[in-house]
């Protein structure tokens, strides 16, 4: 999938896509691509120290904020993933892919907002379970298809795999029984059936 490119002012080697994403609309800036919203984003990096830095850098840089940010590895050996959420306009976000894009480091960017995808995250959350409260605990934890992975006297810890907004109902509804601990692996997102034919169109 991935080729290498000459960089022809330092004589180093880069990565590129074959076939970059395009996104955005090109002429006159419509009202839409004023509006701020949140974009769900992808980018395909090397696997070496500091490229994580550089990234989130970036960002840091024109003072957006990253919502989330989750990092793994990829299918393709010495490639790693990485699934952010930022808030900006299209026009910001896209000026963002293109210094993206600038890195040596940095593979393909694409923003998953407008197209088809799946996005799910995980959250680890510790509730305390005390005066007989634990059996409603087990129904709200059957009613969100959630799981017990941990259980001692005291607490129980659960685990959802789920999109954002259903995370967030069921951390409403354990809050009334004090929640311990939790923690959130922040968005993880694929795009829906062959990837190659969006990368096509």
């Amino acid at each position: 999938i991935y080729k290498r490119l000459s960089d022809g002012r330092s004589g180093k080697e880069q990565c590129r896509h074959d076939t970059p994403t395009c996104f955005g609309r090109r002429g006159r800036v419509t009202m839409a691509q004023k509006e701020i919203h949140r974009h769900t984003m992808i980018a395909w990096v090397e696997d070496k120290p500091g490229v994580l830095n550089r990234v989130s850098g970036l960002f840091g840089r024109r003072n957006y904020n990253i919502e989330n940010l989750t990092v793994g590895h990829s299918e393709t050996p010495g490639v790693s993933r990485m699934t952010f959420v930022v808030r900006g306009t299209d026009r910001d976000i896209q000026q963002v892919r293109m210094q993206l894009y600038k890195l040596i480091n940095v593979l393909d960017v694409q923003d998953l907002t407008d197209i088809p995808h799946v996005e799910y995250e995980m959250a680890l959350i510790k509730v305390s379970a005390v005066n007989g409260t634990r059996a409603e605990i087990m129904r709200l934890v059957d009613i969100f298809r959630a799981d017990i992975v941990d259980v001692d006297l005291t607490t129980v810890t659960i685990r959802l795999a789920a999109k954002e907004e259903r995370i967030k109902g069921l951390l409403r509804l354990l809050e009334q029984f004090g929640i311990k601990e939790m923690v959130r692996s922040g968005r993880l997102a694929m795009v829906r059936g062959s990837a190659d034919a969006v990368l096509a169109e």
